[in-house]
Formats: structure tokens, C-alpha cells, sequence
């Protein structure tokens, strides 16, 4: 570590958490600072922006007390840190990484970095195998692979919550698969309702042993919520890359993240640019999503599932739009679906797992899973644009192939995307099996005769 360098009654001005100083040192973007006030207290901070004359300091808790005159900051002369080691599991970290559950401290062995290191682009392994997660609708319809970044698209008042706390208490490896699995769990701008939500049903579930949760709160300064995914990220990646675990990391909610860096980018008086975002909106959540994959020559694997609320439930949102560029599909949920108290509420036709392909099959799930989850998608397709028919020439003006189908829609949303609680995948299998038995074996066309032999002429 570099000596600290000092820096005293330089401070010009406070906007909300940011400081700035008169630049008398020479110091470096990121670099850690311990800001200090009249009343003796010291605050995290870090160097968010820097010219020949000024620094910007981002203050991570309250600025309430400091005095200009009287604020004395120190350079720490190094990035911020986490110091990491065995023991992180079970146990509950506020934004910025500290130990909020009543335990001791975590002990650790090393620092890391929270920026997370550079990887080089040719240690990266291809995402395989898969992560049961427990919901029908993404297991057997759009299937989570261990190493990928796949996005939740939810909505204001979408029980995106729920669904989140239940895949972290129910997500799991396949039966008979290798390595130990672990939860990372980063809630970002909550309510104080959420955040005791989140730690009551991982504790009712039996699954904080397994967790690592991070809880920033709404009322936490915005400058701190920026760093509390990297906080979580960086014990996702110690526990996949130094302890060899498969790791799942869950954010939400992402639109709480944008809306703080859209507040501390104005603070620092950037120019914005769509819907009052920065213009670095996409780089800055891609050094987030691009954390998570597999690394060669490593057992263990970094898996994100982040989950954001689409303001006015507008899918060509920039936070939306911008994270579909970056991530390996997004899992999107539905109004209607809700209004209608499907459970989870997932619409299957805008959703999608780009590495599906990669994870499932013989080798992976089942080597009847593909051909299924296709000819599910495919009859659920032609249900939809059926319903459409019927609004117009109402359903007695259908055909007897017409009217299955709409059949099938309902079935498929009432008994396939609904859950009373958590299903395996070989459940969410025979609930699929049982839905296409209802349709004319000619109709499925994603089959092989084989297959409805095996699964369908029983019924």
C-alpha cells in the first residue's frame, strides 16, 4: 500500500454525497478515501472524478455534519477493497460489505479488489451444464446455464420480489452433478419491509447457510447503492475462482442501481444523455454483467440472474435495452399474466435463453428436453394468435383444431407457467408431457414419432 497522502481544508463544496476538493495531491480514479468531519467520525469514500484542479469524492454513508472548513480527507493510495475469506456464507452485509447480522467479523485471508480483475478473453470458458431453478417457465422453457448473465424484465408492482426470494431459497444443481452451489444475493434500494422480506424467507427456507446477501437500503446514500453489486460480485467470484463453487449471483433491483448513477452523474454535472441517463450507461452495466462465466482451468462458475423494473413497463426503456444487449437473453413478465393471478407471472414468447442450446439435452437435463420445450413454445404460439382469431369471429366461428389449441393456451398458462410452490424439473417435464397430450399427435410436428410413442399415446 502507498503511504496516505493528506489532504485538510481544501473542500469548496458539498453537493448531496459528493465533495469536492481543490486537487493538491496526486492520486488516481477509484482510489479509496477516508473523509473525516468536526464530529470525529470517519466516512468511506472513494475518488469518483478528477481534473487539474478538482477532485470529486463520493462520500458512501451521510454527509450530514460535515463542515467544509473542517473536513479532513485521507488517500488511502489503493482501490477499495473486500477482505474475503472462508465463513462469508450464512451471513448479512450492508452495501458496502460490512457485517450487519450481530456476528463477528468475516476473517479474512485477502483483499480484493471490488472493480473485480481483468479477465483475458481466451481463459473464458463456454457456459455449460445447467441450474434448476424451480421455475417451471424458465427450466423447462428457457434454462439457466451455469456462467450466464440472463436478465429478469419485470415491471412496478410485479411480484419480481417473490420470485427472486424464491429462486435464491430454491435454486439448485441437477441430481448427480459435481461441486458445491452457493447463493449471492445483492437487494439494492430496498425498503426496510424488503430487506427483512428477503432475510426472513432465506432463513424460513433453510437457505441463508448457503447465502452470501447484501442489503442496501433505500434509505443508504445513492453513491453507496453504485457499489454495492461489486461488493457482491466480488464475493461471487472469490467464492467461484478461489473457493470453486458454483455460484448464482442475484441482483435486483437494477433500475434502483441506473436511477443512482443517473443522480450521481448529475451531481457531477455531466452532460445526460437518453431519459437524463449518462452516455456511459452501457459500459458501466457491462463492467457489472460481463463478471459473470467460467473460467479455464477452474471447478467453479459465476451465474447472474439480475432483475430490473422497467419504468412504465416500457421494454424499449434504455435500462432494459441496454441491458438486452449485454446479457444472454432476459426472462420477461407479463401484466396480464398477473392480473390473472399466474404465479409466477413469466410470458414465455418474448423470453428467451440465448445458451440454452449449451446447457440442456442428453448430457445436461434430459435428451427429450429440447424437442419438448420447442414444440411447447410452438403450440403455446399458435394458442396466442388463436385467441386473437376468436376475439374477432368469436370462438363458436373456430375450428375443432382452433378450439384445442385455445384450450391448450389455458392449460399451458394455468398449469405449466402457474406454481403453487416449487417444482423439479422432472415435474416440469411430465406437466409438459401432459399439456401436448391434449393436442392431435399430427399437430406436433417438433417431435419424433419416437417420442410420442414414449410420452403420448398413453394419453
Amino acid at each position: 500500500m502507498k503511504p496516505r497522502l493528506l489532504a485538510e481544508g481544501c473542500a469548496t463544496r458539498l453537493a448531496g454525497p459528493l465533495l469536492f476538493l481543490k486537487r493538491t495531491v496526486d492520486v488516481g480514479l477509484n482510489e479509496a478515501v477516508e473523509v473525516k468531519g468536526a464530529d470525529g467520525r470517519t466516512r468511506l469514500g472513494r475518488v469518483a472524478a478528477a481534473d487539474l484542479e478538482t477532485l470529486t469524492i463520493e462520500v458512501l454513508e451521510s454527509t450530514s455534519g460535515l463542515a467544509l472548513d473542517e473536513v479532513v480527507v485521507r488517500f488511502v493510495g489503493e482501490p477499495l477493497t473486500f477482505a474475503l475469506g472462508p465463513g462469508i456464507l450464512g451471513r448479512v452485509f450492508d452495501g458496502v460489505g460490512r457485517v450487519i447480522d450481530g456476528g463477528p467479523p468475516i476473517p479474512a485471508r485477502e483483499a480484493y479488489p471490488i472493480e473485480g480483475l481483468p479477465w483475458n478473453p481466451v481463459a473464458r470458458g463456454v457456459p455449460r451444464d445447467f441450474i434448476e431453478t424451480g421455475v417451471s417457465s424458465i427450466d423447462l422453457m428457457n434454462s439457466l446455464v451455469r456462467g450466464q448473465k440472463l436478465p429478469i424484465f419485470s415491471g412496478g408492482g410485479l411480484p419480481h420480489d417473490r420470485m427472486a426470494a424464491d429462486i435464491a431459497t430454491n435454486a439448485r444443481l441437477p441430481r448427480g452433478a459435481k461441486g458445491d452451489f452457493a447463493i449471492v444475493f445483492a437487494g439494492m434500494g430496498l425498503p426496510h419491509d424488503s430487506a427483512e422480506f428477503f432475510r426472513r424467507r432465506l432463513e424460513q427456507g433453510g437457505a441463508l447457510e448457503r447465502t452470501a446477501l447484501f442489503l442496501n437500503l433505500a434509505a443508504d446514500s445513492s453513491t453507496q447503492r453504485l457499489l454495492t453489486p461489486r461488493y457482491a460480485l466480488t464475493a461471487a467470484e472469490y467464492l467461484a475462482f478461489v473457493e470453486g463453487k458454483h455460484v448464482l449471483a442475484i441482483l435486483t433491483d437494477m433500475t434502483n442501481y441506473c436511477e443512482a448513477l443517473r443522480e450521481v452523474s448529475s451531481s457531477k454535472g455531466e452532460i445526460p444523455s437518453r431519459k437524463g441517463f449518462p452516455g456511459y450507461l452501457y459500459s458501466d452495466l457491462a463492467t457489472l454483467y460481463e463478471r459473470a462465466g467460467t473460467v479455464r482451468g477452474t471447478k467453479g462458475t459465476l451465474t447472474q440472474l439480475s432483475i430490473l423494473t422497467m419504468p412504465s413497463d416500457d421494454i424499449t426503456h434504455p435500462i432494459p435495452d441496454l441491458t438486452g444487449y449485454i446479457t444472454e437473453g432476459q426472462i420477461v413478465l407479463s401484466r396480464d399474466l398477473d392480473r390473472r393471478a399466474i404465479n409466477p407471472p413469466v410470458n414465455v414468447l418474448p423470453s428467451l435463453s440465448r445458451l440454452m442450446k449449451d446447457g440442456t439435452g442428453e448430457k445436461y437435463t434430459h435428451k427429450d428436453h429440447p424437442a419438448l420445450a420447442s414444440q411447447l413454445y410452438s403450440a403455446y404460439a399458435r394458442a396466442v394468435q388463436t385467441r386473437v382469431l376468436a376475439a374477432v369471429v368469436g370462438e363458436d366461428g373456430l375450428s375443432e383444431a382452433d378450439r384445442r389449441y385455445l384450450a391448450f393456451g389455458e392449460g399451458f398458462e394455468r398449469n405449466l407457467v402457474n406454481q403453487p410452490g416449487a417444482r423439479s424439473f422432472a415435474e416440469s417435464m411430465e406437466a409438459g408431457w401432459q399439456l401436448l397430450r391434449a393436442l392431435p399427435h399430427a399437430e406436433l410436428t417438433r417431435l419424433s414419432d419416437e417420442q410420442i410413442a414414449r410420452h403420448l399415446a398413453k394419453g
